[in-house]
C-alpha cells in the first residue's frame, strides 16, 4: 500500500535531513519532488499544486528555517497536511437513534459492492456487537443473490431476499418490516451496480432513498481506478448526497491516489478501505494513521488493534510467563507464526512497525516471501512433540535433523537454520520481557527477520554495529 509514494517522499526528506539548516531554496526543491511523488500516485494535479503551496508557505518561516530540526519540522507539516487533505478525523458509521440503521451501498459494475457489504456486515457484527441484516437487492447481475448468502454464511449474518421477479423497491420495503420484527440494529441494502449516467437506474436509486430513508450512503469505490473515482464519487454525490465512502482494493494499488484526494476534491469523508480479499479485510479509515504509514512511520494502533482481535487475552498471558521462565517452544513459536498469518499479510504489518521502512528497502523492495512460514510449519511438524518442546534435542543430534529434513521436504540447512533463528529469537524475546525491554526494541528487525524466514537477522545487527562505528 503506497510503496511508491512512500520511498519517493522519504528519497525527498532524506535529502533534506543531510542539509543541517535549510533554506528556502532547500525547501523548494524537497516540494519540487514531493509533488512529482505525489502527481505519480495519481493525485489529481491541482490537489497536489494547492497541497505543495501550503507546505511551502508553512515551511519557510524563520522559526523552521533556523531551527536545528528543520528537516523533522517539515516532516511534521506534510504529515499534518496530509491529514488535513483526507478529512482530518475519522468518520464513524452513522446510528439511528431508533435501530434499525439503513446503510445502502451504491456503486459502479464490478467495485465490490456485494463483498463489501459482507465485510461491512461482520465488522458490525463482531467490532461493534450489532445485529446486521443483509439485503439482496441486486436482481440484475446473475447469481448476486447467491454471492451475498455465501458472504452472509462465512460472516454469520442472515441474508434477506424475495423469490424471482421482485422489484428492489418490493426487496427493500419486505427487508424493513422484517427488520423491525427480529430487533436488527443495520440493514444494509446490496444495490445492483450501475453507471451514474444510466438515468433509469440512477432513478431506482431515488425510490429506494425515499423508501428506505437511509442514514447512509455509502458509495463503494475501486481505489485501483484511479482520477476515474473520484469522477464516479462526484457524480453520484450529486444525484443521492452521499454520506461517505468505502475505497475497496487499497492493498493492491500502489499509487493510492484516490485515497488521498477523494475528501478534499468531493468533501465525502472515506468510511472504510478494503486492504484484501478476506472477509475480514475492511478497516474504518483514520487519516492519521494512514498519513503515518505513507511517511514510513508505522501505525502502532492499528497493529495493536489486529493483535487484539487475533490474539486470545488468556493465552497471551501465558505466553509472557512462558517467555519470562525461559520455556518459549518451538510449539509456541508455530502457534505465534500461525496467528500472526491471521492478522493479515505481513508485508501490511511490516508498514505499521515504526522503522521497518528500512527493513523491506533492505529487501530490495521485494514482498516477504510468506511460503517461508509453510517451510517452516513442516519442519516443526516433522518433529516429535518431545522435540518441539525441547529443541535442544534436534540441535544436538545429527541424525534427528536429517530425519526431521526427510519428514517436511526441506535440507538439513533448512532445519540447522530454523533452529538456530529460534534460539535467537527466545533470546530476544526474553530480552523483551525484563526490565528496560522497550529500550531493547530496536533488536526488532532481528525479530521480524526470524519470522519471515530470511538471513536479514545478521544483515540487521552488521548494519547496526556499523552505525556505531
Amino acid at each position: 500500500m503506497f510503496d511508491t509514494l512512500t520511498n519517493r517522499l522519504q528519497g525527498a526528506f532524506q535529502r533534506l535531513r543531510g542539509k543541517g539548516r535549510l533554506t528556502e531554496e532547500d525547501v523548494k526543491e524537497a516540494m519540487r519532488e514531493v509533488r512529482r511523488a505525489l502527481l505519480e500516485a495519481d493525485v489529481n494535479h491541482v490537489v497536489a499544486k494547492e497541497f505543495t503551496d501550503r507546505i511551502r508557505e508553512k515551511a519557510v518561516g524563520q522559526e523552521v528555517l533556523q531551527s536545528l530540526t528543520a528537516a523533522q519540522q517539515v516532516v511534521k507539516i506534510v504529515h499534518d497536511e496530509l491529514i488535513e487533505l483526507m478529512g482530518g478525523t475519522q468518520e464513524k458509521i452513522a446510528r439511528a437513534s431508533k435501530p434499525p440503521t439503513v446503510v445502502m451501498m451504491v456503486g459502479l459494475q464490478g467495485a465490490g459492492k456485494t463483498t463489501a457489504a459482507a465485510k461491512l456486515a461482520r465488522y458490525l457484527l463482531t467490532q461493534e456487537h450489532r445485529r446486521p441484516l443483509l439485503v439482496a437487492a441486486d436482481i440484475y447481475r446473475p447469481a448476486a443473490i447467491d454471492q451475498l448468502k455465501v458472504l452472509g454464511e462465512q460472516v454469520n449474518v442472515p441474508v434477506f431476499s424475495l423469490e424471482s421477479g421482485a422489484k428492489p423497491q418490493e426487496i427493500v420495503q419486505s427487508a424493513l418490516a422484517e427488520a423491525r420484527r427480529g430487533g436488527y440494529d443495520y440493514v444494509l441494502v446490496d444495490t445492483a451496480g450501475r453507471l451514474h449516467i444510466d438515468d433509469e437506474l440512477m432513478h431506482e436509486l431515488d425510490d429506494l432513498v425515499t423508501i428506505a430513508s437511509p442514514e447512509e450512503i455509502l458509495l463503494v469505490i475501486d481505489a485501483m481506478t484511479g482520477q476515474d473515482a473520484i469522477h464516479v464519487a462526484q457524480s453520484f454525490h450529486e444525484r443521492l448526497h452521499l454520506t461517505g465512502l468505502v475505497l475497496t482494493k487499497l492493498d493492491g494499488d500502489t499509487r493510492g491516489g484516490a485515497a488521498l484526494t477523494v475528501r478534499h476534491v468531493t468533501g465525502c469523508p472515506v468510511k472504510f478501505v478494503g486492504t484484501g480479499e478476506k472477509t475480514d479485510a475492511l478497516e474504518p479509515f483514520y487519516p492519521d494513521r494512514l498519513a503515518s504509514r505513507i511517511l514510513g512511520m508505522g501505525d502502532v494502533l492499528t497493529l495493536i488493534e489486529k493483535a487484539q482481535a487475533t490474539f486470545d487475552e488468556k493465552e497471551a498471558k501465558d505466553l509472557e510467563a512462558k517467555i519470562r521462565r525461559n520455556e518459549f517452544t518451538l510449539e509456541d513459536f508455530l502457534n505465534q507464526l500461525r496467528q500472526m498469518r491471521n492478522m493479515g499479510p505481513l508485508d501490511q504489518l511490516l508498514g505499521m512497525i515504526p522503522g521497518m521502512n528500512k527493513l523491506k528497502q533492505q529487501l530490495e523492495g521485494k514482498s516477504i516471501d510468506e511460503s517461508q512460514i509453510g517451510k517452516v510449519e513442516a519442519i516443526i511438524l516433522s518433529m516429535t512433540k518431545e522435540e518441539r518442546q525441547k529443541p535442544e534435542l534436534v540441535m544436538k543430534s545429527s541424525s534427528r535433523r536429517v530425519r526431521v529434513a526427510k519428514g517436511s521436504g526441506t535440507q538439513v540447512k533448512d532445519v540447522n537454520q530454523l533452529l538456530q533463528r529460534f534460539e535467537e529469537m527466545r533470546k530476544m524475546m526474553k530480552m523483551f520481557s525484563g526490565p528496560g525491554g522497550k529500550r531493547k526494541m530496536r533488536g526488532i528487525g532481528d525479530l521480524t527477520s526470524a519470522m519471515q524466514g530470511g538471513s536479514n537477522a545478521t544483515q540487521t545487527r552488521t548494519h547496526r554495529h556499523k552505525k556505531k562505528r
